[in-house]
């Protein structure tokens, strides 16, 4: 069972970056890696993925601002954020895209003036 520690979260401005980071207990070279999101009172969603060969996928909401990358020796998942939205505010986590591992404790990004 590897175990996923999201960090890198906080309070932003509308307009402002974070970069979101996922370390990893054990390898995720051979897994499909996800940055996922849940906020107040909705279900988690999946907002972006990257394949073991650098291929992203990215939400609708996000695609263009987020920016998924990956560092198999680190074992750790990056989510760059830029021209964040309140509608951005949300716990975010990571897992394997078709989560397979107990979710992490999380990030808050809470985007607001």
């Amino acid at each position: 069972q590897v175990q996923l520690v999201e960090s890198g979260g906080g309070l932003v401005q509308p307009g402002g970056s974070l970069r979101l980071s996922c370390a990893a207990s054990g390898s995720i070279f051979n897994y499909v890696m996800g940055w996922y999101r849940q906020a107040p009172g909705k279900q988690r969603e999946l907002v972006a993925g990257i394949t073991s060969g650098d291929s992203t996928n990215y939400a609708d909401s996000v695609k263009g601002r987020f920016t998924i990358s990956r560092d198999n020796a680190k074992k750790t998942v990056y989510l760059q954020m830029n021209s964040l939205k309140p509608e951005d505010t949300a716990v975010y986590y990571c897992n394997t895209v078709q989560p397979r591992w107990d979710w992490g404790q999380g990030t808050q990004v809470t985007v607001s003036s």
